[in-house]
């Protein structure tokens, strides 16, 4: 590993992951769904409860590239990492951490619920970075609890209140974006693959990515035919069921060409899935046109 620079304002941002961010517009569900957009005091705060998550998750990013910065730099990919690669120094990699921390809390104050959900998101984030990635199947359970822990940041904490089918698709879903990491990340060569793999045969994967699938495919579609669903958006959520089933055909298609380990990056890079993404809110903002 090279010797520390001068951890250059670039350096840092990268350090932070800006382009995971992304994850956390599953705090932005609750408000989507429930319409309740026009509410600007609620609007804000959904924003600052993605502001929170934001900061928390790179705090998160930042401390595991700090514990595993030596490993880092042995791996031909990851050894590019600022702080694997020299580029920002411990020092400043931790008070970045710590300003981090000390603004996600700022953020979430004066509201308890979102303090809590973000400190169990960190304690989550931090025990699955320092030894449970190394247990299979609690590895990517613990993926997929962030994920909900942002989606209940988005609902419970802003007096939103969450809908069951909607809370059991982004369970199946998250579980099955974790299972799709896993099994993108088994096209690396031995050396280079995480040590959990191991306890992942292939077909076993391919059963996990098959089962979440339907689960999701299957949740999301009782959703979008539940009465509740039909009494706010009517029809029209019925229309976005076929276009949320080529998503994730056309995802689990990107993943067996060897993508899908950056959820965000690979989202934001095929251009049919974004397509499919602008389809979907095009359907669910119908009415408004």
């Amino acid at each position: 590993m090279s010797a520390p620079s001068s951890s250059s304002p670039l350096a840092l941002i990268r350090l932070m992951r800006p382009h995971q961010w992304l994850k956390n517009a599953f705090v932005f569900a609750g408000l989507v769904f429930s319409q309740n957009w026009h509410d600007s005091a609620m609007g804000l705060r959904v924003v600052l409860a993605f502001a929170a998550f934001c900061c928390a998750s790179s705090v998160v990013y930042i401390l595991n590239d700090w514990h595993d910065r030596a490993s880092d730099a042995l791996q031909p990919v990851k050894r590019q990492r600022p702080l694997a690669s020299g580029q920002v120094s411990t020092a400043a990699a931790l008070a970045l951490a710590g300003a981090l921390f000390a603004l996600g809390v700022l953020l979430a104050a004066g509201n308890p619920a979102l303090l809590v959900l973000l400190g169990v998101y960190v304690a989550l984030n931090l025990a699955y970075s320092w030894r449970l990635k190394q247990v299979p199947v609690v590895d990517v359970s613990i993926i997929a609890a962030g994920f909900m822990l942002r989606l209940l940041a988005g609902t419970v904490a802003v007096g939103i209140p969450p809908s069951r089918w909607l809370l059991l698709t982004g369970i199946f879903l998250t579980l099955f974006l974790g299972f799709c990491k896993r099994k993108a990340e088994s096209f690396h060569d031995a050396d280079s693959q995480r040590a959990v793999l191991e306890h992942y045969p292939a077909a076993l994967l391919d059963t996990y990515i098959a089962v979440t699938m339907t689960a999701t495919l299957t949740t999301y579609s009782l959703f979008a035919t539940s009465p509740e669903a039909q009494l706010q958006h009517g029809e029209r959520l019925l229309y976005t069921v076929p276009v949320v089933i080529f998503g994730l055909l056309r995802y689990i298609y990107l993943v067996h060409g060897g993508r899908g380990e950056d959820v965000a990056r690979d989202l934001m890079r095929d251009p049919w899935i974004v397509l499919a993404g602008l389809l979907w809110l095009l359907i669910f903002l119908s009415h408004r046109f």
